[in-house]
């Protein structure tokens, strides 16, 4: 029962159109630790279905995944309407119906152990029903799960990028830095990664982590936050003060000589950030305008205002609450017969094939044990 008119939009434009199936992670303990909700329930789950085992699942339908260098699997032929015609080849070899603008309202137990699955249609009877109907923002796409005794955790965003409107660095949109620190001031949240600098305000890998592991954070403080940036990745304050005094003896302009990687556009801006001239050379830099350098590279403090949803590839926080669901089946346990898989759940995963990744191995357990 799919209530829109096509299925499967979520995977069309992953990855930039391209699909990110899956990440090229095959350590378990090491996969769990990009999911902030579920870490501990999906351990179990990737014992039963793993990441080899979707990459070996779409090879034996002809399907060939490739790893890029930041761990991230595409179908070599890079597109995302590989997958989806895999996935559609195969209903059609199960001969699997699919009712479009078919929407469900209601699931309830009826006699005989059988579940009764009513829509904006008709009413089925069904021996087993599982429910992917992905992540939402709105609850009311969740009422007929609710009707069923179901808990909904809260439904906020997860992936999204930090909103500077006040900030000048917007000017720079499209520089990044290898290794920045981005860090919510005021909390123990904070994750290293490239940074990039938006017309907005701030994006990358590390921010996009961020938000994801202080979703419920950013969400209670109303996206209203003190944001701090080690621009040089890992070092300190005392640390930079010691790489920056080797600079004294040069008669080098400070704006022309950009340190630790950082573009020479941004170093500029964050120069003169720290209040030092553009026609300052390194031999006239005092202690105190030193140490205010030190200071800007390694916490650059700027007010987030908002957030932006990361492209189109919404990411939900909440979802089913997990200690209703058996994960060694996917069944509910509140609702016999029900199962559960993907979204739908109060897990979410990092940005890099992470949440399909979830979706594929709890589909898969689901699927098997619903036909029990």
């Amino acid at each position: 029962m799919e209530k829109s008119n096509k299925v499967l939009s979520k995977v069309k434009v992953s990855g930039g159109g391209r699909c990110n199936v899956t990440h090229h992670c095959f350590e378990n303990g090491e996969l769990i630790k990009n999911y902030p909700r579920g870490e501990k329930e999906l351990r179990q789950v990737f014992s039963q279905f793993s990441v080899q085992d979707t990459i070996d699942w779409f090879d034996k339908r002809g399907v060939k995944l490739k790893v890029e260098a930041d761990g991230r699997m595409f179908p070599e032929s890079n597109s995302s309407e590989t997958i989806i015609n895999c996935f559609l080849t195969e209903t059609q070899k199960y001969n699997i119906d699919v009712n479009f603008n078919e929407e469900v309202s209601l699931i309830e137990k009826i006699a005989g152990d059988k579940l009764a699955v009513k829509t904006n249609k008709q009413t089925y009877s069904a021996d087993a029903v599982i429910c992917s109907i992905g992540g939402h923002h709105q609850e009311k796409n969740y009422a007929f799960l609710k009707q069923c005794g179901h808990t909904v955790d809260n439904l906020i965003p997860s992936l999204f990028t930090l909103n500077l409107p006040q900030s000048p660095i917007k000017e720079l949109m499209g520089l990044s830095v290898k290794q920045g620190t981005v860090k919510v001031t005021g909390t123990k949240h904070q994750y290293t990664g490239p940074v990039l600098i938006t017309h907005w305000g701030l994006s990358g890998p590390a921010v996009l982590k961020l938000s994801a592991f202080a979703a419920y954070d950013f969400f209670k403080l109303n996206y209203q936050a003190g944001i701090s940036v080690n621009w040089t990745g890992a070092l300190n304050e005392e640390e930079l003060k010691e790489e920056l005094s080797v600079q004294l003896g040069s008669k080098a302009l400070i704006v022309n000589t950009p340190l630790f990687e950082i573009p020479k556009r941004l170093w500029e801006y964050l120069v003169l950030r720290a209040d030092i001239s553009s026609s300052k050379p390194w031999t006239e830099l005092g202690k105190k305008q030193l140490n205010k350098l030190a200071q800007v590279l390694c916490n650059d403090v700027y007010e987030m205002q908002g957030k932006t949803t990361f492209k189109e590839e919404f990411v939900t926080a909440g979802g089913i609450n997990l200690k209703e669901v058996n994960f060694k089946t996917m069944e509910s346990k509140k609702v016999p017969h029900l199962f559960f898989c993907g979204e739908v759940l109060n897990i979410d995963g990092i940005t890099g094939g992470f949440n399909f990744q979830n979706a594929w191995s709890t589909a898969w357990i689901a699927a098997k044990n619903s036909l029990m």
